[in-house]
């Protein structure tokens, strides 16, 4: 039987909070299931928490990596084949600027959404690469090692990661689609353990050249990393995906071979560092080799491949490459071991979300600065303002507040703060792994991350690929069929924090439902008896949601002719039944839990099982004064959909912001008071003394005639 929710149970929630959504690279516009997947999960916490902690509290960043492999393959192929003559700098900035412009069209509310090679971040992160950088040359956790990287004899250069692809050589992984040193379902190995490598640029086979770069020792943190996991798996708020695939990554170095080179093994095995051998069990078509770390096993490599065994690598903790030797990227100081490197993407995008918070406390410190209202701002903020320079386009707009503390390590590393960072499941490695062991190897007291890895959104039931028959479409192409509020509340309802989801919207689908009376094929978006599942939860807010608010603004509004007493245009004065409180409050603290949980879902599924009652009650107990031509029961009936709505409305407002703010804007009332959770328990009397008013005299916004808060799209009438 479930327990019914109590004020003493509620969850507990740091002072201030950090929130991150995963970084698209700056080769594209954004992918439909980066908006759906990542951004707007993190957007509804991000927003919730500003309503929850308050506002100066909750800093919500994100940015486009704007370094890497994919940028610098993307741009070579439209350099080379497109005719584009621009600098790689340009390229980044024109993806970045479509990819703003896309979240600011769903409502995605970063306080900075940033890129690590743009203004105004660019230096700032630059700053944070080289303070990391030496501090853990400091910890003594950075080493040079001579590794192997692959080089096009026939194109005369070095190739990066994306310029080399092969197959996985990860046991148990069938990706075709490997690079350099990983591949795309995330697995990361050697360079000379990719299978049949080819060069991207002229499709020969690229030899492997020695270079020296600069690695973390991230196997030194194996056993933290084992205990840290345990902490994991026992916190009801961590996904179970997260602590799942740590642990996979937590094994010992292991190889795996066919049973049909084991006459192969047993001829060089003598010549084989220390190791075990565990013979196959039942009809398994391979044995393992297991070494005392990962340095016996790379050794081993050379020995088997002189010998013609094939192998395959388990998953285990290798060194964490931190520097390049490519061009386009962030700077190393040449006093960190190794001269003339730039970092590899993947750590620097790690620390990246400190980098973009710093630049909005920058952003802070100059707001204070030219306001004269500068004293007792941290040295760390000044020296980022002078190092920050002004963002070449403002699409998402800078709040117009500042934030509580403008020290950006009382947001990263005080006990009293919390990252919340969401990201994609393939992802789970660096930030969970790499970056776990980072955080602690700098020894800053930086907090762990509270990660939330969502699953993929598939398409039509598929993996989203730009390469399939059904290619899916661009998230700004989502636009010309589904409004903003429609699509975000459709992908919050589909739990990606549990398992991969279909993302099926009916204006795309292609599929042949019938024949046309003409005889051509009848497909299944222009198929009247096939229903949309992306507009199941916006019948809500069309229908519902709209219906109680409409209902509660004309139900006061004056009207010739219509002396009733509650026709004042005022929130009627009166104390909510107590139903109505007790189910508000069920609903309140219901959804405070689900979010605590990271069960975005669920707290969807508690509005609108609320909202629906609300909207019911108000139909049967305004229909029955009206009948009996009662006031005073008309009176109670708007006093309790009054309450219902404002919970509602504040409940929802991460989830369909425009409408909800849109409801705020009528109840004539700030929105950093109407949605404060120092509020939400309040009824409406409650809160109108709160502005020093009297209820029953709070005048509202009055609605225009036939005024929707949630729109259907234009093409859906």
């Amino acid at each position: 039987m479930a327990t019914t929710p109590n004020r003493a149970d509620r969850p507990a929630w740091p002072k201030r909070a950090v929130v991150t959504a995963g970084m698209p690279y700056g080769n594209k516009g954004l992918h439909f299931g980066h908006v759906g997947g990542v951004f707007i999960p993190a957007d509804f916490y991000a927003r919730f928490l500003r309503d929850r902690l308050g506002r100066e509290n909750v800093i919500f960043v994100s940015g486009t990596d704007c370094y890497g492999s994919p940028i610098m393959e993307g741009y070579r192929k439209r350099h080379e084949n497109g005719g584009y003559a621009k600098h790689i700098s340009d390229y980044v900035q024109e993806n970045h600027d479509s990819q703003a412009t896309d979240l600011a069209s769903f409502g995605v509310s970063c306080d900075i959404y940033a890129g690590s090679a743009i203004e105004p971040s660019v230096h700032v992160h630059e700053r944070t690469t080289s303070e990391i950088l030496h501090r853990l040359q400091e910890r003594g956790v950075l080493t040079k090692m001579s590794t192997k990287q692959f080089y096009d004899a026939s194109a005369q250069q070095f190739l990066n990661g994306r310029q080399v692809i092969g197959r996985c050589p990860i046991q148990g992984c069938k990706s075709e689609k490997a690079y350099a040193d990983e591949c795309d379902l995330g697995h990361q190995f050697e360079p000379e353990e990719l299978i049949a490598p080819k060069s991207q640029l002229t499709g020969e086979t690229p030899e492997l050249v020695p270079v020296d770069n600069l690695y973390f020792d991230l196997p030194a943190y194996l056993d933290y990393l084992k205990e840290y996991t345990a902490e994991l798996e026992a916190d009801p708020t961590v996904r179970s995906v997260v602590s799942k695939t740590m642990e996979e990554w937590l094994n010992p170095a292991q190889l795996y071979i066919q049973n049909k080179f084991r006459e192969a093994f047993d001829a060089i095995e003598g010549e084989l560092p220390e190791h075990t051998v565990e013979e196959p069990e039942g009809n398994k078509s391979s044995f393992t080799v297991t070494f005392p770390s990962w340095k016996e096993r790379d050794e081993a490599h050379e020995v088997l491949n002189r010998g013609g065994v094939r192998f395959r690598s388990g998953k285990a903790l290798v060194p964490f490459r931190i520097t390049g030797n490519v061009e386009w990227g962030v700077p190393v100081p040449n006093d960190c071991g190794c001269t003339d490197l730039t970092c590899w993407v993947w750590p620097e995008s790690l620390w990246a979300p400190i980098s973009f918070t710093r630049t909005v406390l920058a952003r802070d410190a100059k707001k204070l600065g030219n306001a004269g209202a500068s004293e007792g701002v941290p040295t760390s903020a000044i020296e980022d303002a002078a190092a920050s320079g002004e963002p070449a386009s403002d699409i998402i707009p800078e709040p117009s507040y500042t934030h509580s503390s403008l020290d950006w390590r009382d947001w990263w590393c005080s006990e009293d703060a919390k990252a919340y960072q969401f990201i994609g499941q393939d992802n789970i490695y660096f930030y969970c792994i790499a970056q776990t062991a980072l955080w602690e190897a700098l020894n800053w007291g930086m907090r762990q991350s509270t990660v939330a890895a969502n699953y993929h959104i598939l398409y039509m039931g598929k993996k989203a690929s730009s390469s399939s028959q059904t290619p899916p479409p661009l998230a700004s192409e989502l636009l010309d069929h589904y409004t903003p509020e429609q699509l975000r509340a459709h992908w919050l309802s589909l739990g990606l924090g549990e398992k991969p989801v279909s993302f099926s919207p009916k204006a795309f689908d292609l599929r042949e439902t019938g024949k046309n009376p003409d005889g051509s094929a009848l497909l299944a978006r222009d198929d009247k008896r096939v229903i949309d599942p992306a507009l199941k939860e916006g019948a809500m807010l069309t229908g519902v949601f709209n219906r109680l608010a409409r209902s509660c603004f004309y139900g006061i509004a004056p009207k010739d002719g219509d002396t009733a007493p509650y026709r004042t245009g005022c929130i009627p004065a009166g104390t909510p039944s107590a139903e109505v409180v007790g189910e508000a409050e069920k609903a309140i603290l219901s959804f405070e839990q689900a979010m605590y949980t990271f069960e975005l879902h669920h707290a969807l599924a508690v509005c609108d099982e609320f909202l629906r009652a609300a909207n019911k009650r108000w139909s049967d107990a305004s229909k029955a004064a009206k009948n009996a031509e009662d006031d005073a029961a008309m009176t109670q009936a708007l006093v309790d959909a009054f309450h219902a709505l404002r919970v509602g409305a504040v409940l929802m407002h991460g989830i369909v912001p425009a409408g909800c703010e849109q409801i705020c804007e009528h109840f004539n009332v700030a929105p950093e008071v109407f949605f404060n959770w120092s509020h939400i328990f309040d009824t409406c009397d409650e809160l109108v003394e709160s502005l020093g008013e009297k209820p029953g005299e709070h005048a509202v916004k009055p609605l225009p005639p036939r005024f929707d808060f949630f729109a259907k799209h234009p093409s859906q009438f």
